[in-house]
């Protein structure tokens, strides 16, 4: 049975913003008014993986597989943004993480995706 992926949505402390020079950079449009968001996608339920960013995750080789932006500044799952989306291939997660990322930085938010 293949692996299934859901793709999910983190809102992140404000202060990412101001404290992040990378994330202020890839949002030039955000004017302040929503949240600042992560978008990403796993095989693992969203709470799960949630839980991975926070306690800096590492495979069984070694390799951080947290996001040190959630790491730092996340704050807690935004089910009404991603609840719709799923269950998806790995190929269409990849997709759908790319495309909601841009569509929420089109409707206002402050968004990291890898």
């Amino acid at each position: 049975m293949p692996t299934v992926y859901t793709v999910y949505v983190i809102e992140l402390a404000r202060k990412v913003f101001t404290e992040n020079a990378r994330f202020r950079a890839a949002n030039p449009q955000f004017n302040g008014v929503l949240e600042c968001l992560y978008v990403g996608m796993t095989s693992k339920t969203p709470q799960e993986r949630f839980q991975q960013h926070k306690t800096g995750y590492r495979n069984a080789k070694g390799h951080d597989l947290s996001a040190a932006i959630v790491r730092k500044y996340g704050r807690y799952l935004r089910p009404s943004l991603y609840q719709n989306i799923g269950p998806l291939s790995r190929e269409e997660a990849l997709e759908v993480e790319r495309g909601l990322a841009l569509e929420l930085r089109s409707r206002g938010y402050a968004v990291w995706f890898n």
